[in-house]
């Protein structure tokens, strides 16, 4: 079969601020048989970009039409949007993103459910005026235990206290961390941090210590998200509600701890009234609020990143709800059908990406009006529960799922389908793989944990 010869043609542009890159806007004739790579070709053919040395090594680039990035080649475009070979395509091309490579992988002591990562630029260090000289990463794992890792891989402190496995685990600052649990429990801990002295600290306990609990859910508390510049908790619990705290406890009210029956002889019962006799002397604090609406377990809550009078949550009742922080009401609800068991916001995008029992991922704008909303855009690619997203931390379009199928997908909101997908190195059993969080940071790269008991890193996919 003779190849195709037919032509068409295009103008290449791009939005990138290098300028060693751009190249003139004028008409070209190519084959419509090329796709990314050969288009590719053509790009870096008129950069110059043939020789060997680094700076005239060509660059692999992506290519979008109208916002969306190309994956097939320019006939198969044009057949898919009824367009014929006499069409004018402009085409934006932008550095490619490389693929996300395996960096390390650190042992944990059980499954990890929750991971958080902190460094020099990360909010949680630029709101707090502390310093940082080494990136970290937070764990939160089924043995109860919230532990955190330096880059080589050593556990530097473990926080124990929890009676029951930790279920989200978030910074707050250099100096302090949030953890939440099965045992319906939030926690305030004081952070070991280094050199790093923080002034707040002189009346509190040492290095590893609970600086307060904070109780009202009446089931497992699994998710929590911070705002640090107002001081803000939010958590979502399988009680069907949303809690809102402070991360100062002296701006909640003082409570007295649960009491326990002394009658009551299961196991599970004794170990709670236990680590309660322990916890008798840990300061505890009721919450700011307890929004109520969800009518089934809240799986995931976000502040909106733009104004902090605002979160959302998603739940198994199909719904992501939008709250009012100042009132305590819910003010839009949007209806899906299946349960949603996490969530992410992409600011600049205006949009709710939502994990699903359903497999897929869901993309919403929450100006639009729920009454005249037709449908979301939704990826598809995993194969089991959605359960962990992660924004880019360099990429406005980008963001990482975590699934139960055993993979993190890297997806970019102008495609249809994922970029890359990562799977476990080191490999597990089968249905023994399940990745339960993932957390992207621009320094130590992809992170994410699961049933593997293994903390693994990616490379950054990078332009």
């Amino acid at each position: 079969m003779s190849e195709d010869k037919t032509q068409i043609k295009i103008n290449f542009f791009t939005k990138e601020d290098d300028e060693s890159i751009k190249v003139s806007d004028a008409p070209l004739y190519v084959p419509v048989s090329l796709k990314r790579y050969g288009l590719s070709e053509v790009v870096n053919h008129l950069l110059g970009n043939a020789g060997e040395d680094e700076d005239s090594k060509p660059i692999p680039f992506d290519f979008l039409i109208d916002g969306a990035l190309l994956r097939t080649s320019l006939q198969d475009y044009l057949t898919k949007n009824g367009l014929s070979n006499e069409a004018y395509l402009s085409l934006e091309y932008t550095r490619a993103v490389l693929p996300p490579s395996f960096l390390a992988s650190f042992n944990n002591e059980d499954w990890i459910s929750s991971l958080a990562t902190i460094n020099s630029t990360s909010k949680a260090v630029t709101t707090s005026n502390l310093t940082l000289s080494a990136a970290k990463i937070l764990s939160g794992s089924y043995d109860g235990i919230v532990r955190t890792y330096n880059m080589s891989g050593a556990v530097e402190k473990q926080y124990v206290g929890h009676s029951g496995p930790i279920r989200s685990v978030k910074w707050v600052s250099p100096t302090r961390i949030v953890s939440a649990g099965n045992d319906r429990q939030v926690r305030l801990w004081k952070a070991s941090n280094g050199d790093v002295i923080d002034e707040t600290d002189e009346e509190e306990p040492e290095d590893g210590k609970t600086l307060a609990i904070l109780e009202a859910h009446k089931a497992p508390v699994v998710s929590l998200d911070i705002e640090q510049t107002t001081s803000r908790i939010l958590s979502a619990s399988y009680d069907h509600t949303v809690g809102f705290w402070s991360t100062n406890y002296k701006e909640m009210t003082a409570i007295q701890p649960l009491e326990y029956d002394s009658n009551v002889l299961s196991t599970s019962s004794k170990k709670r009234r236990k680590m309660a006799l322990q916890d008798a002397s840990i300061r505890r604090r009721s919450p700011l609020a307890i929004l109520e609406g969800h009518s089934q377990p809240v799986e995931a809550v976000i502040f909106d990143q733009k104004d902090a009078t605002v979160g959302y949550s998603v739940s198994q009742d199909h719904t992501i709800k939008t709250w009012d922080l100042v009132t305590s009401r819910c003010i839009d609800t949007r209806t899906t059908g299946y349960s949603l068991l996490s969530l992410l916001q992409l600011p600049t995008k205006h949009l709710l990406v939502s994990g699903s029992s359903a497999r897929h991922i869901n993309l919403h704008d929450p100006r639009v009006d729920a009454s005249t909303e037709q449908t979301s855009a939704k990826l598809i690619g995993h194969t089991n529960f959605v359960v962990g997203l992660s924004a880019s931390p360099s990429n406005e379009n980008m963001f990482a799922s975590a699934s139960h199928d055993g993979t993190v997908k890297v997806w970019d909101v102008r495609a249809d389908k994922s970029l890359y997908t990562i799977t476990r190195q080191l490999e597990a059993e089968k249905g023994k793989d399940k990745v339960f969080d993932v957390c992207w940071d621009s320094q130590i790269g992809i992170v994410s944990g699961g049933e593997d008991k293994k903390i693994q890193i990616n490379q950054n996919v990078s332009k």
